[in-house]
């Protein structure tokens, strides 16, 4: 249709085109598409002539401008595209030329189309250098926002940059980390795939296989890519693939059986209504464009009549198609003649249907956004009015620059461009689900706006179902998730979703599924048997409360009080020969001594403190010298006694009671004193024992210093050898009760008993190192006690007899 300006379109009516044999001998036949009729692509041509009609019906969009049209069938083929390219650039054609030199007719002032991208990217090359401005409805390519290679390129659909990074999102909500990929072998797929897997693998999504394919490829190509999918360990796929390409794989993936899959479709083909006649697609998911709604555009659809039809081929041809019958004007032979009873309104194809206008709609804005620019360039508003001049020498140029600034809204859609010549992107999350008649509709269930904040530009309101009519979201992973307590370990040679499960090690944790490292505990915690919290260790002591610590406290006291008893005794008896004999004092003293002995295993028990960590050791080490004090004196007692009734000997009169005493202090001071100095230097202190177990913590006095421990351990043991070594000498002493052989038999279990603590206290782990060094002071004690004064007390309690002078004195045979 001629007109003041022209506006071109270039739309896909057909998917093939005739392949042309040259023999280079005669001129080649013009090209011609081959096929049926697309009637979705007819729709949308439709939908443009429709949009020029309401622009030159409007008293507000070019007021008094007729716009005319150029629309030309692509057939989908880049060869044709690019013969209709050089068309539109050619400015006149011969059917517009009516010779008035004062008019622009025939002058292309903008392009809408292609219906795909490789065509769309071929056109734009060609008519890029001719300024005249390009807006593809149908071309998503995230190539084509490259403002230097294609300038005057601009589309109303978003680009596939922002599909991909949307696909990857929704694959990444479902927990699909297996997947794969099939693409067109075009601008298209090929360009779509490298976006969409490039923004895979930043959400960590791996792909187990990426075919690609073109519908003129050989067959065998083809059923190349339908096994690889038959064959796949992944559940999903995801299709970047156009609608024609999509048509020739999914017939043939229905030749043969074929495992359910979860099928994830780009904008191309997931709205696409023809596809839905392929029910093992149900469940199927991906991005469209928004529904909408064109008013009006309906009614003129199916305003057709015969007569009408008559007037253009395609719509010739369509008719022929729909009806299956013949024009008068057809060609068709093998068709009956149409009997004109034929009515459009009760046919069911893609050009009658506008209840899914999603591309239309993008054509019906491409043609409005041109429209504004010439407004823009040739219209001035003054007042309340607009005039137009189209006489006005315009050039393709000035239309480019005003369609950067366009920014409108048409039956409440915004149309404007963003410096890439691309709108806004906003999809439908569209669902192919079987409704109760059986039959596969599109559904949409949520939306995607890349305008919106990240982390917010997806939106999922309505139930999906799923691959064979599932309700639960179907897996696909290579390995299943590494529960908490475990680490990934990828598998060699494999991608990232492939690995196996390890344990933590001991000590460590991991609280998260599919973590790739565990991370040890703090040191006051340990992990639990699963490995998945970190839990404070138990603490360990030797306490009152426990079995052990029972036993060893009953007999520390049992100890003392018999201690106690054996005083009351000799307090009780203290006139008698026996507890006279070898000076009751000291006797007494050593008593008290050991009660001490006993008393003070008990600070050894429950839990370190500053004070008793102090106690324990200091009290120890001083009473049992107290104690080896006292022993030394009786066995030096018994020595001097014996000597001293040797004829010119006055030993006695350097021993007497005052040397006794002033024996046993000034031995019990030097212990005092190193006990002082090793308190002052370095004193013991309660500390957490957190290397000799790992899973628990041991709380244990340190020694403060070593040295300090060991001289006052070592004091003791001079001072045991010392008086031991004295009782060996004084036991063949002459007498009917020779206390040195009592006190040679506890001195031996005090060294024995003391020998063995040293290798046991070493080796002996956490708080059985207190209870033995506990055991060896109770067993020592006993060993005083039973050696020393259980004889005495035998005799004056059950033997009174021999509790006499005369018997003591008696020499033994």
């Amino acid at each position: 249709m001629d007109g003041d300006y022209v506006i071109g379109g270039v739309f896909s009516m057909h998917s093939n085109m005739h392949t042309a044999k040259h023999n280079y001998t005669t001129m080649p036949e013009p090209l011609s598409c081959a096929g049926s009729i697309n009637s979705r692509g007819l729709r949308f041509s439709r939908a443009m002539v429709f949009a020029i009609e309401q622009i030159n019906n409007s008293t507000e969009l070019l007021p008094g401008i007729k716009l005319g049209y150029e629309i030309y069938d692509s057939c989908a083929s880049v060869s044709v595209a690019v013969h209709v390219a050089f068309q539109l650039s050619g400015g006149l054609d011969p059917v517009f030329n009516t010779g008035d030199k004062c008019s622009q007719s025939g002058m292309v002032m903008g392009v809408v189309g292609a219906s795909e991208s490789t065509p769309s990217i071929s056109m734009s090359r060609i008519i890029g250098p001719f300024n005249i401005p390009q807006v593809s409805h149908f071309a998503t390519c995230a190539c084509l926002s490259d403002k230097q290679q294609y300038p005057s390129f601009f589309r109303t659909i978003p680009s596939d940059q922002f599909q991909a990074d949307a696909l990857a999102k929704l694959v990444k909500n479902f927990g699909w980390t297996w997947i794969g990929a099939v693409r067109s072998d075009s601008d298209y797929g090929n360009n779509g795939m490298a976006s969409f897997l490039h923004a895979a693998r930043k959400e960590g999504i791996c792909v187990e296989y990426s075919e690609s394919f073109y519908r003129t490829h050989p067959h065998s190509r083809i059923q190349r890519v339908a096994d690889v999918i038959r064959r796949s360990t992944a559940k999903v796929v995801v299709a970047f693939i156009s609608t024609a390409d999509m048509e020739i794989l999914l017939e043939e993936l229905s030749s043969k059986p074929s495992p359910p899959r979860q099928w994830i479709g780009s904008e191309s083909w997931v709205t696409d209504r023809d596809m839905l006649k392929f029910s093992f697609l149900a469940g199927a998911i991906g991005f469209g464009i928004e529904k909408s709604v064109i008013p009006g555009l309906r009614d003129f659809l199916l305003d057709l009549s015969p007569s009408k039809v008559a007037d253009s081929p395609l719509l010739t041809m369509f008719w022929e198609e729909a009806f299956n019958c013949r024009l008068v004007k057809s060609e068709a032979t093998d068709r009956s003649v149409c009997d004109g009873t034929e009515d459009i309104k009760t046919l069911q194809s893609s050009y009658t249907d506008t209840s899914q206008l999603r591309i239309t709609n993008m054509a019906y804005k491409a043609v409005y956004a041109i429209a504004h620019a010439i407004h823009n360039a040739v219209c001035q508003k003054t007042d309340s009015t607009t005039q137009c001049d189209k006489f006005t020498k315009l050039e393709a140029k000035e239309v480019l620059n005003q369609l950067k600034k366009v920014n409108f809204s048409q039956n409440g859609y915004d149309v404007s461009f963003d410096a890439n010549g691309d709108p806004v992107a906003t999809y439908e999350l569209v669902n192919w689900q079987r409704n109760e008649s059986g039959s596969i509709e599109l559904v949409t269930v949520g939306q995607y706006d890349s305008s919106l904040p990240v982390g917010q530009e997806f939106l999922i309101n309505r139930n999906l179902t799923w691959v064979e009519g599932g309700t639960q979201v179907p897996v696909s992973v290579c390995t299943d998730s590494c529960p908490s307590g475990t680490r990934k370990v990828l598998q060699k040679g494999k991608p990232i979703c492939c690995y196996d499960c390890t344990p933590c090690p001991e000590g460590e944790i991991s609280n998260a599924t599919d973590s790739f490292d565990c991370f040890p505990c703090p040191k006051e915690f340990w992990p639990n048997a699963e490995r998945d919290t970190c839990l404070p260790k138990p603490v360990e002591f030797l306490s009152f409360n426990e079995p052990l610590g029972i036993v060893l406290a009953a007999f520390s006291i049992g100890g003392a009080c018999l201690t106690i008893i054996t005083a009351a005794v000799f307090y009780r008896h203290r006139s008698s020969p026996i507890v006279r004999a070898n000076n009751s004092e000291l006797s007494f003293l050593l008593l008290f001594s050991l009660t001490l002995c006993f008393l003070c295993s008990l600070t050894f028990i429950g839990a370190p403190s500053e004070w008793s960590c102090m106690l324990r050791h200091t009290a120890f080490g001083i009473t049992f010298v107290l104690c080896m004090s006292c022993v030394l004196g009786k066995t030096i007692v018994v020595l001097t006694a014996f000597k001293a009734t040797l004829p010119g000997s006055n030993l006695m009169k350097w021993f007497g009671p005052s040397q006794q005493r002033l024996t046993a202090v000034s031995f019990t001071f030097i212990q005092v004193l190193i006990c002082t100095i090793w308190l002052v230097l370095s004193p013991p202190f309660p500390m957490k024992n957190l290397t000799t177990y790992k899973e628990r913590i041991i709380l244990e006095c340190a020694l403060g210093s070593a040295l300090g421990f060991w001289a006052v351990l070592g004091y003791i043991g001079l001072l045991a050898v010392f008086c031991f070594v004295l009782a060996v000498l004084a036991r063949k002493l002459p007498n009917n009760f020779n206390e040195a052989k009592l006190i040679t038999f506890s001195m031996l279990i005090f060294c024995a008993v003391w020998i063995t603590f040293i290798p046991a206290y070493v080796s002996s782990p956490g708080k059985y190192t207190v209870a033995v060094e506990i055991f060896a002071i109770l067993a020592s004690s006993f060993g005083l006690i039973t050696c020393i004064f259980a004889p005495k007390c035998f005799i004056i309690l059950f033997k009174p007899e021999k509790n006499t002078k005369k018997h003591l004195m008696r020499r033994g045979l």
